[in-house]
């Protein structure tokens, strides 16, 4: 008969959700990007 008592499982921390590598992608992206719009308007025209 097996035991039915609750056993504590020591689980490994799961890594980061998407939402959370995404948010960071988006933030770390968001830092590179330049402030002035005529830097941003040359970019775009490349």
């Amino acid at each position: 008969m097996p035991d039915k008592a609750p056993q504590k499982h020591e689980h490994k921390k799961t890594g980061k959700t998407i939402k959370q590598r995404r948010a960071e992608k988006r933030a770390k992206h968001d830092m590179e990007m330049p402030t002035d719009p005529v830097a941003q308007a040359r970019k775009r025209a490349r």
